[in-house]
């Protein structure tokens, strides 16, 4: 479990010093939840985020445990240096607007005709409860040719699920290389 701090002060010169101490600065927030500021030791929030098995994980602060998903993040323009992170608490009967991962599954056929494998929507805005959360949207490729597509209408929603995207809007295809 990832454990962090509550930042007494949000001013400019006391989050330069937290990052110079190696912390990362976040924003912890639900709907009905007072927003909380927290700081994670970067390497520590890297390794959680990296080692997690599903789209939610626990956080400490405070002596309170949150299941939260990670909503945005902002990285340094030059170094690529993690600098902030906004942090939702997943709220098991509360419906809340949630990005969920598209993970393309299998080889496209049309990858032997010279197509590309173009994936245009990494993640899929979707509404529903905490407790009907989906870890990703998983997509089998296989049949796929040259300028075949798959749209937001043809991905399988699961129970108390609803898509926010437009229904036509494609979320991957294989175009033909140039």
């Amino acid at each position: 479990m990832l454990e962090g701090i509550v930042r007494e002060s949000i001013s400019s010169k006391a989050t330069k010093a937290l990052r110079k101490d190696g912390y990362l600065i976040a924003n912890i927030y639900a709907k009905g939840l007072a927003n909380i500021n927290a700081a994670f030791k970067v390497n520590d929030f890297l390794r959680t985020v990296k080692n997690k098995d599903s789209l939610k994980f626990q956080v400490k602060v405070a002596g309170k445990t949150y299941e939260v998903v990670v909503v945005e993040y902002q990285k340094h323009p030059v170094t690529n240096e993690l600098k902030h992170v906004d942090l939702k608490v997943v709220l098991p009967d509360v419906v809340s607007k949630y990005y969920i991962p598209v993970v393309a599954s299998g080889t496209p056929i049309g990858l032997k005709n010279k197509g590309l494998l173009l994936i245009s929507k990494r993640r899929l805005a979707v509404k529903c409860a905490g407790k009907d959360l989906p870890n990703s949207f998983v997509i089998d490729v296989n049949p796929l040719d040259l300028d075949d597509s798959v749209l937001v209408r043809d991905i399988p929603v699961p129970a108390g699920v609803s898509m926010v995207e437009p229904a036509s809007v494609a979320v991957l295809g294989v175009v033909k290389a140039k």
